[in-house]
């Protein structure tokens, strides 16, 4: 058994982890704040935007893990790791800016629940089958 989908879409989020993690450093170096974000609003919406990822991202990936290893359909694999994917980059984006445009944060979690959804619904089909 394999895990090549899960795997390839794991990576390319562990990525965009790293990337938010080093922001998240990079504005504590600036703004020497070590915990929490003081009163510092650039800061706070890199530790957010990191925080919101490791809070959806993990369980998205352990569903999507559990259904390729149920040998779920791989184009729903598909579908929900480019949602995910898609979803955690632009609420990412969205939630960083300090000059908010909403619109990425309302779609990227919509992408994200749309993930979540794809995931459940389609975990649940393959067992009960």
């Amino acid at each position: 058994m394999n895990l090549h989908l899960t795997t390839s879409y794991a990576c390319f989020l562990a990525l965009l982890f790293l990337a938010l993690s080093v922001k998240t450093i990079r504005e504590r170096r600036r703004s020497k704040i070590a915990i929490g974000p003081g009163e510092d609003p650039v800061l706070a919406r890199a530790v957010r935007a990191h925080a919101n990822f490791a809070e959806y991202a993990p369980f998205a990936l352990l569903l999507m893990a559990l259904l390729e290893m149920n040998q779920g359909n791989s184009i729903a694999i598909h579908a929900a790791g480019l949602a995910l994917s898609f979803g955690r980059l632009s609420h990412s984006f969205g939630i960083s800016r300090t000059e908010e445009d909403f619109r990425f944060r309302v779609g990227g979690m919509a992408a994200t629940f749309m993930a979540y959804s794809i995931l459940i619904i389609t975990n649940l089909y393959v067992i009960l089958s």
